[in-house]
């Protein structure tokens, strides 16, 4: 069945977001350090992109990567920020503050598409984002703290590098920029470096930590691979929409595993929001349906 791009691009979104929900989950069960969580954010993914892109691009490996240029380096410097910005606003200020700040990758990333590619958001576009973000305001109001700007200031910068990364992919829709995510991947795991105490602090994890942060490197690159090719079909912010069903989704994963149960607002605005995104994803696919 050929599918159109609009079809290719929400269909890579939806598999991207869903896969990477268990994230949250991941992080809990490993419970090691941020910065020492970072570098094997970094290192896992990275090696298991390596072995399919030497296995799928074979002797062209190198050159894939060399094409990529400038805006494959780009988005590889934006990935690797985002991942380290997220880092020191979770260390900084309290998990509903950072969650709140990413909520606004959305509007980041269509005033930025708006601004560098000349790509404008609908109107139907632009009530589903702010829809999504007070739903956000909703769950997370009461958890929000105030006094908080630094690490605040970090969440937001968070919001703007996921944005950024993803216009970086829509303006380079041409180029292949898979190979791209590979690079990022080395910054991620080189930055924690700077700020670790000690590189001893990386070896002290036991056998089912080491488990889960391989499970949880797989389950990263699957995401990140479709998040990656998926602007290639649809506007930036449209891909970033979906990314909020991670927020609720995760929590959803932590109460089935470790029987953490969410708050009533929680599973309230989750519903909310998956309601706000299928009605939405409906009206783009029944239009676009329509002109083809």
């Amino acid at each position: 069945m050929d599918l159109t791009d609009k079809q290719k691009g929400i269909f890579l979104s939806l598999i991207g977001v869903l896969l990477i929900t268990p994230d949250s989950l991941f992080i809990r069960l490993i419970n090691i350090p941020s910065w020492e969580l970072l570098f094997y954010r970094g290192l896992i993914p990275f090696f298991f992109l390596l072995i399919f892109l030497l296995l799928y691009y074979k002797k062209n490996f190198l050159h894939s990567l060399l094409i990529t240029g400038l805006p494959g380096l780009l988005y590889a410097v934006l990935v690797a920020l985002g991942n380290t910005t997220f880092v020191i606003s979770i260390q900084n200020t309290n998990v509903a503050n950072t969650l709140i700040m990413i909520a606004l990758t959305p509007f980041a990333t269509a005033i930025l598409s708006s601004i560098f590619i000349k790509e404008y958001p609908s109107k139907r576009m632009w009530v589903t984002i702010i829809a999504c973000f007070v739903t956000i305001l909703f769950i997370f109001y009461e958890s929000y703290q105030g006094g908080r700007l630094f690490g605040d200031f970090f969440g937001l910068l968070t919001a703007i590098f996921i944005g950024g990364s993803a216009v970086v992919i829509r303006f380079s829709k041409l180029v292949d920029l898979l190979p791209a995510l590979l690079i990022a991947k080395l910054f991620t795991l080189v930055i924690p470096l700077v700020f670790l105490n000690s590189f001893n602090a990386l070896l002290f994890i036991n056998s089912d930590q080491l488990f889960f942060i391989f499970v949880m490197g797989l389950f990263l690159v699957i995401p990140l691979a479709c998040m990656t090719i998926a602007p290639r079909y649809i506007p930036a912010y449209e891909v970033e929409i979906f990314f909020i069903l991670e927020t609720i989704l995760g929590p959803i994963w932590v109460w089935f595993v470790i029987h953490e149960q969410p708050s009533t607002k929680t599973i309230i605005g989750g519903i909310v929001i998956i309601l706000i995104i299928i009605t939405h994803t409906a009206y783009e696919l029944r239009e676009n349906k329509k002109i083809n």
